[in-house]
């Protein structure tokens, strides 16, 4: 029978800007982590910084300032999953992690036997399961990232059994515990998008006997990750989107080259940020097909044969293996995975195709 680690994040992680905020707890990069494992288009890093500029994108995606990290005590759902796996014949610990390094001692559990070459790797036939409760979709972030700071070995140190399209080796898979219900409206949290389970019994079925299912895991230039994808773009307090200019590119396309303005930009990987009010911006994100969509808004100014002016919203899109974004003047706020940051400098994503997995029935 497995042993199976039920995790969440404590609240004291958060930082005053809220979660996001650099050490916060769901995710936002610290400076020990900003260092890329890999070749990226600059080598330059950039923390995540909470931002007000980004609070209607905010509630666009439905988040509110209540969606901070999970309370020191395990809330109903965890104690129902651990009820639940312990009657299966499982041996259940419940951990609240307040730092990366709790997290991390978790994540050490999944490490494989030593290799020649002196790589942690994670062991493909550990008996142990780790579920994450999760409050948030920064929250599932803040562990995936500390995992690929686990395994990603540097350049220098690539090993020859590495596929050719990957950065780092197969992620542990890890099941999902969401601690709220479902929100409606057009944003559904990562656990809806994947039909993963929401009942604590059914998390329970999943991890002792369903599969892993690989899912395409975005890293970026900046030590942190993306599971569902970027909304780049801000809107002023009544609520009109703000003008911003940017170099986008996809591979070799270039959707803009900074000279006009923008209203948003869309980095997706699954489909949470598919669209902006009544605007479609991503039509088709899969988080299993290799590729990462990406989509700009641009406002353009027509005529009528009558010589009117009228502003048409023109959505150019790509699909690639990468994407960068260079801001042309100042901050650009933006979304990544619910949690805000600020853009100040060139961010490139990657996709690494199937890198992490989820149980799933």
């Amino acid at each position: 029978m497995y042993d199976v680690v039920l995790l969440t994040l404590g609240s004291e992680r958060d930082a005053p800007g809220g979660c996001g905020s650099g050490g916060a707890c769901c995710g936002g990069a610290t400076g020990a982590d900003t260092a890329p494992t890999s070749q990226t288009d600059t080598g330059q890093t950039d923390t995540d910084q909470a931002s007000s500029q980004a609070s209607a994108g905010k509630a666009s995606t439905g988040q509110t300032d209540g969606d901070q990290c999970a309370t020191e005590r395990p809330r109903v759902p965890v104690l129902a999953c651990a009820d639940a796996l312990t009657a299966r014949g499982a041996r259940v610990e419940t951990v609240t992690a307040r730092s990366d390094a709790e997290i991390d001692a978790v994540l050490a559990r999944l490490d494989g036997p030593p290799r020649p070459d002196g790589l942690t790797w994670p062991d493909p036939d550990s008996k142990i399961r780790l579920v994450v409760a999760t409050a948030s979709d920064g929250q599932l972030r803040a562990v995936l990232r500390r995992l690929v700071k686990r395994y990603a070995p540097a350049p220098s140190k690539r090993p020859a059994d590495l596929p050719g399209n990957r950065t780092l080796p197969d992620l542990p898979p890890v099941a999902v515990l969401p601690l709220d219900p479902a929100r409606g409206g057009p944003h559904r949290d990562l656990a809806a998008q994947l039909g993963l389970p929401r009942d604590p019994a059914a998390v329970a079925t999943a991890v002792l006997d369903g599969t892993p299912r690989r899912l395409d895991l975005l890293r970026n230039d900046g030590g942190s990750v993306t599971l569902d994808g970027a909304l780049l773009g801000a809107a002023d307090d009544a609520g009109r989107p703000l003008h911003w200019r940017a170099r986008v590119e996809v591979d070799d396309t270039i959707l803009t080259d900074g000279a006009e303005p923008l209203l948003a930009c869309a980095v997706g990987n699954a489909g949470g940020y598919a669209t902006l009010d009544d605007v479609t911006l991503l039509t088709a994100p899969d988080p299993a097909d290799g590729q990462v969509e990406v989509a700009v808004a641009v406002p353009v100014v027509v005529r009528s044969s009558w010589g009117r002016k009228r502003v048409r919203l023109e959505v150019r899109r790509a699909r690639g293996r990468a994407v960068s974004v260079l801001p042309r003047e100042g901050k650009v706020p933006y979304l990544d995975d619910g949690v805000e940051g600020e853009l100040t400098r060139k961010r490139s994503w990657w996709i690494e195709p199937g890198a992490w997995a989820v149980w799933s029935i």
